[in-house]
């Protein structure tokens, strides 16, 4: 064999390795990162908060005419005389979040002045309808709230309260 034909040889044979070396790394980076970019856009919920089932507490946490705050589920728990509502914080107008105001007895949407009562049934203002609901259960005597499900409403209806 000639002295040019065994380098030719060579330098084909490093050729061809580096670039299956390259191709190999090119394709474990496009894995590795469709598989980063699919992760990012995974949702992540917290079955434990909003997205998920919230446990709000028992219900004699609860007294009759209260309106409670439930952060980690993004809610109201409305308590009234016959059971519990619980409410989402979010405006039906354009979804600001609506402070409950303890001194006037009412929620006020700091966004375009939508004003709503402790059933959620909007008083003045903007919004077209009424806060939209969760669906609650009372499971030994805790109130449990599916915020994975979200209950849109015209109106204020006895029914719509989950019985103590």
């Amino acid at each position: 064999m000639a002295v040019g034909q065994r380098i030719h040889e060579e330098s084909s044979s490093r050729r061809r390795f580096l670039l299956w070396t390259a191709g190999a790394s090119l394709l474990a980076l496009t894995g590795q990162s469709l598989a980063a970019l699919l992760q990012f856009f995974k949702p992540m919920v917290d079955p434990t908060g909003f997205g998920g089932v919230v446990k709000a507490g028992r219900v004699e946490e609860f007294p009759v005419g209260s309106i409670t705050h439930v952060d980690k589920g993004r809610f109201y728990i409305s308590r009234t005389e016959t059971g519990v509502l619980a409410m989402w914080h979010r405006c039906t107008h354009l979804g600001c979040t609506v402070p409950w105001r303890k001194d006037e007895d009412r929620f006020h949407c700091p966004c375009h002045a939508g004003i709503y009562n402790k059933q959620g049934e909007v008083l003045a203002g903007p919004p077209p309808r009424p806060l939209d609901l969760f669906p609650v259960e009372i499971v030994n005597g805790e109130i449990v709230v599916d915020t994975s499900r979200v209950i849109e409403r015209d109106r204020f209806d006895p029914s719509q309260v989950t019985p103590v």
